[in-house]
């Protein structure tokens, strides 16, 4: 068994992410579970057969044949004991990944037979070569898992283009005011009018729907931004500081500290060292 596992540390997209991606070859009746994961997976079977339980159904898959398990559902999965299956997986989180997979039939499906539909299996290939990149591995892997995403939406689109809840709608503008203005003096007071909602209820739907509150995203965003700065050494700590929005160097500090565990020059030191 081949298995990768990518950390959830603080600069992987909060948006959507690879967290795991694997490649194994069972042996005949291999199981797993009864089990609950806490992020959505995707096995694609390259050979073989075996079975799929989940929401009280019993799926009999094959090669070319697909699965999704998804965060917080109860799933058993066994290999067959004449031919069992060989298969890859892709492990996803994100706020938006939800979403992304509401727009495809393997959502409500749970199914789909993509067959040897290569490039769809080229981007399972790909995420273990990506895997070997010693730097900026994270951009590659985000940047195949939305590749792999709009695959999955074109070839098994959804039967009804997807009505969003109004709340949602809310969040998706909240991330998008912030990405734009995270380098203005906004607070949560200022996306609320922006979007001409109350402050609270701003605070209770963000929360509800990203885990975190809007706040606490407001500033990791801003200190993500702040540790690309920081690789320029060209750039003063000062001047990384007004660029995310903090007028006080030392407050700046202050609070990447609390965030990172490290001062910001600490931080552009050890990464200076890294790059060596």
């Amino acid at each position: 068994m081949q298995n990768y596992n990518f950390s959830n540390d603080f600069f992987k997209n909060i948006d959507a992410m690879i967290y795991t991606c694997g490649y194994e070859t069972c042996t005949p009746g291999h199981s797993y579970g009864p089990v609950l994961r806490n992020g959505y997976l995707i096995h694609y079977i390259l050979d073989g057969s075996g079975i799929y339980k989940a929401q009280g159904k019993i799926f009999r898959l094959k090669e070319g044949d697909a699965f999704l398990i998804r965060p917080g559902e109860l799933i058993y999965y066994e290999a067959d004991m004449h031919s069992p299956w060989s298969y890859t997986w892709i492990g996803m989180q994100g706020i938006k990944i939800e979403g992304y997979l509401k727009r495809t039939s393997l959502w409500d499906n749970l199914v789909v037979h993509y067959g040897r539909d290569d490039q769809m299996r080229l981007c399972h290939e790909k995420m273990f070569e990506a895997d070997k990149q010693p730097h900026n591995r994270d951009l590659i892997m985000n940047s195949i898992l939305y590749e792999y995403l709009f695959l999955l939406a074109r070839k098994f689109p959804g039967s009804s283009i997807p009505v969003h809840e109004k709340k949602s709608d809310y969040v998706e503008e909240a991330l998008r005011y912030i990405e734009g203005c995270y380098c203005d003096p906004i607070t949560v007071q200022d996306i609320a009018n922006h979007l001409n909602i109350n402050r609270s209820y701003l605070h209770r739907l963000f929360k509800s729907v990203t885990g975190v509150s809007i706040q606490d995203y407001l500033i990791d965003y801003r200190i993500r931004q702040a540790c690309i700065l920081l690789k320029d050494p060209s750039l003063t700590v000062r001047a990384i500081a007004h660029t995310v929005s903090y007028s006080d160097p030392l407050y700046f500090s202050k609070i990447f500290h609390q965030k990172m565990g490290i001062s910001p020059t600490q931080y552009r030191k050890n990464n200076a060292e890294s790059a060596l």
